[in-house]
């Protein structure tokens, strides 16, 4: 197999195939767990309010993200507006919300990822693509043939349809989840999806099965494979060391996990505080050295810490020396 993986699919022409097919179904459209079957490819919408065509929020080389995928030039996030998840403490609330951002067809899709390449970026980043899917298969072949040649990333929420993630097998090179919530009535309360638990671990065991543990080079940069994110929140550690034990169990000890901490009050919990109170406060450091403890005790080889690559250090001075 070629490097990033979409070279060989984009060259036996099954790429093509998909992106028809994918951008067809919009017609009645089950791009995600939500099954609306609204026609998006003539501009109805529903949940995700997104129709034909895409919205995106902003584009950049976002330095924030884990060691191996931002490395010293960044990795090349492209934000896609609107979600098909509600969560109620959304930190991108004016992007995934109320839909900031600007419609995009197929060859302005391609043109930001060729431009994030210009800039040096190490990969291109998607998120929240959940709800995109055949756009972005539809740009993909445009991107590639003017040139592409940075490896995929799909960050999500792992709120996803197994038919899309098959869509994207060959294709996405990284593939990194939120698993969010373990409990059916957490999820129902928080993203307003019940059924959420159950999709995303079909959607964490697919991707997988597709790309395996994640794959580091020599230079630090993640080539392929797995990397899920878990967001410690308050009180609920219990959902937190389920979480933590599935992975361990159903997909491996070696799968790489970065258990975060970055979880503020904002979306709706802080513009209606009085409906969830028990989110009005960030996670206690106590809280989070229980969730790292739970991580070894369900028995995780891998932990993200923060290691920046010595030419970061070098391009911002500022980042302490680890």
């Amino acid at each position: 197999m070629s490097w990033p993986a979409y070279l060989d699919t984009h060259a036996s022409g099954e790429l093509a195939r998909r992106a028809e097919a994918a951008v067809a179904a919009l017609a009645s459209c089950k791009v995600c767990p939500r099954d609306c079957e609204v026609d998006r490819l003539h501009g109805d919408t529903a949940v995700c309010k997104v129709g034909r065509k895409a919205r995106v929020s902003t584009w950049f080389a976002h330095f924030g993200e884990e060691d191996c995928l931002r490395g010293w030039n960044g990795s090349g996030t492209i934000f896609f507006s609107w979600c098909n998840l509600k969560c109620v403490f959304c930190q991108n609330w004016e992007t995934s919300n109320e839909g900031h951002g600007e419609e995009v067809d197929a060859a302005q899709l391609a043109e930001l990822m060729l431009d994030l390449q210009r800039q040096g970026c190490h990969n291109i980043n998607f998120v929240t693509p959940e709800h995109v899917v055949p756009q972005v298969l539809e740009a993909l072949p445009i991107a590639i043939d003017r040139g592409l040649r940075l490896p995929i990333v799909y960050n999500t929420s792992a709120y996803d349809s197994l038919e899309s993630l098959r869509l994207m097998d060959g294709i996405v090179d990284i593939y990194m989840p939120d698993f969010k919530y373990w409990t059916e009535a957490a999820s129902l309360r928080y993203l307003r999806a019940k059924d959420y638990p159950a999709r995303a671990r079909a959607a964490i065991e697919e991707m997988h099965r597709q790309v395996g543990d994640l794959e580091v080079g020599a230079d630090r940069l993640a080539r392929r494979g797995l990397l899920v994110r878990h967001l410690v929140m308050p009180g609920a550690l219990d959902e937190t060391a389920a979480i933590l034990e599935w992975l361990a169990t159903a997909i491996g000890a070696r799968t790489y996990v970065n258990v975060m901490d970055q979880y503020h009050v904002d979306g709706l919990a802080a513009r209606k505080p009085d409906k969830f109170p028990e989110l009005q406060r960030g996670v206690t450091a106590a809280e989070l050295t229980q969730a790292w403890e739970l991580a070894r005790a369900a028995g995780l080889e891998r932990l993200d810490t923060r290691a920046p690559h010595p030419l970061l250090r070098q391009r911002f001075r500022f980042l302490p020396v680890v």
